[in-house]
């Protein structure tokens, strides 16, 4: 199976491309450099040559902060560009992989979010990203829409300065003795190689669709970074913060928590416990730096 990756030098990205090489498939990554999803014409002359079976879209403007003062590029890449990479995809008889985000609920359910609740976006950014789901599912019979959530892993996040929540919080507690991280907005920490796995996965099936793609759990982001420092032996004063206290520059949802119930239902799910990915990041993490002299 002939695969594209497009977004491949992204934190995700990276990891699908490892994962897709690992079944021994022709694998070919592009990055964001080498194919502007905004444009038709460059999406086209990157896979035409190529004629992928399947093609794996996380080419994402996905700069919460960003998007919503720059509307039109987020609209021009998360929604026209998907819009492109299905036209083409479809027009090649290939497959899709589109992911999107937690970000298209509004938080209100305040419990897990299954595929068939109704998407309510709180920021430009889930509108645009709501808008490139419709676009794929509706120009591409052969897609499966993957929505993700707190997403870390061994590669940079370029819109986060290349540091992720669990490097940040490492950083961070090793630069100040105290730290306060909020209580009230919910999540599940995926890992990005969990993620990579699952899309292999689909992408040898035939069960097209909506699929939620999170680790097994849910835990707050002050419950994480609990976490992070109790498996790693991190001394520092964790409090939580005020109501408040960190007023947020763009609305978010308080509660994405996202139940793999399509996963599920098709026996398709590889994913495990946030707090089993934790633990197997933070060993990898380990292993990686004694193998790096200082």
């Amino acid at each position: 199976m002939k695969v594209v990756v497009l977004g491949a030098n992204g934190q995700l990205g990276r990891d699908a491309v490892a994962a897709f090489g690992s079944q021994g498939g022709a694998v070919t990554g592009l990055t964001h450099e080498q194919v502007e999803v905004a444009s038709l014409d460059a999406v086209r002359s990157a896979l035409d040559p190529i004629h992928p079976d399947l093609v794996v879209n996380t080419a994402a403007f996905h700069h919460v902060e960003k998007c919503e003062v720059d509307p039109a590029r987020a609209f021009a890449v998360n929604a026209a560009g998907a819009r492109n990479v299905a036209q083409v995809s479809d027009a090649l008889h290939a497959s899709l992989i589109h992911i999107s985000t937690d970000y298209v609920f509004d938080g209100l359910k305040g419990a897990p979010y299954q595929e068939d609740d109704q998407a309510m976006p709180l920021n430009v950014y889930g509108n645009t990203k709501l808008s490139g789901e419709y676009f794929v599912r509706s120009l591409n019979p052969r897609h499966y829409v993957v929505r993700v959530s707190a997403i870390y892993g061994e590669n940079p996040c370029r819109a986060k300065g290349g540091l992720n929540f669990v490097e940040l919080m490492l950083k961070l507690a090793n630069e100040r003795p105290e730290l306060r991280v909020v209580d009230d907005e919910f999540v599940t920490p995926t890992p990005t190689i969990q993620i990579a796995r699952q899309l292999v996965e689909l992408g040898q099936s035939s069960h097209y669709g909506l699929y939620h793609a999170t680790a097994e759990g849910a835990c707050s982001w002050f419950e994480f970074a609990s976490a992070i420092f109790e498996l790693t032996g991190t001394k520092v004063r964790l409090e939580r913060a005020r109501p408040g206290e960190f007023p947020a520059k763009v609305p978010r949802p308080k509660y994405s928590v996202l139940e793999n119930k399509a996963l599920k239902d098709r026996s398709l799910n590889v994913f495990t416990h946030w707090q089993d990915g934790l633990s197997r990041y933070l060993a990898n993490r380990q292993k990686l730096a004694t193998l790096i002299p200082n």
